[in-house]
């Protein structure tokens, strides 16, 4: 399993980018594509200037066989409601989920007075990131303040049937999922996203 999820993490290091041509909004890997030509799918026009918008998508999955809870008390889904949830897959030894946590960590700082809250799922690789007191430090070293959820049995993980690190979805105020994104980039196409669902008004 190790070694799959090690080939899974050097092929989104060599694509750098989760992100496919221009206009393209998100990858979203298919069980059965093959993984060497991953397409873009868009899923919303983040550009679209909606104030109102009828939700669509698939309900986000609930929180599984969670370890423990840092920077917060246990959450579940419907705890959320109401909000704009960002929910991220990453494990703390993963040079691209690193890369990837100063815009989240900014987006958190930015947005969460409007409404933004964000899940930070942390499902390990390797035995030492499987540690609370490792995890704890990568928290304090990359100033995360939302709360990280341990995963260490991939319950979660398989909820939400992934298979990369980092994996970011997002879901609108009725907790239904808007977008997702595999890897590195479209920083400003998800910044948008997240601008837009906060826009929306539940109908």
């Amino acid at each position: 399993m190790g070694r799959i999820f090690r080939q899974r993490r050097q092929l989104l290091l060599y694509l750098g980018l989760g992100v496919v041509g221009a206009g393209a909004t998100a990858l979203k890997l298919k069980p059965s594509q093959d993984k060497q030509s991953l397409t873009a799918q868009p899923i919303l026009d983040p550009k679209q200037d909606l104030v109102s918008v009828q939700a669509s998508g698939n309900p986000l999955p609930d929180f599984q066989g969670i370890q423990q809870w840092l920077n917060s008390t246990p959450l579940s889904i419907a705890d959320l409601k109401g909000n704009v949830v960002l929910i991220q897959f990453w494990t703390f030894a993963c040079i691209n989920c690193q890369r990837t946590l100063p815009y989240i960590t900014r987006w958190h700082r930015q947005y969460a007075a409007q409404g933004l809250k964000v899940i930070g799922i942390h499902t390990p690789e390797f035995a030492f990131e499987r540690e609370p007191n490792n995890i704890r430090k990568a928290i304090e070293k990359h100033q995360i303040t939302y709360p990280v959820p341990v995963d260490n049995e991939y319950k979660t993980w398989k909820a939400y049937q992934n298979e990369y690190w980092p994996h970011l979805f997002l879901a609108d105020r009725r907790g239904l999922m808007r977008y997702d994104h595999i890897g590195e980039g479209a920083y400003d196409t998800t910044e948008q996203m997240i601008q837009t669902l906060l826009k929306e008004r539940v109908l």
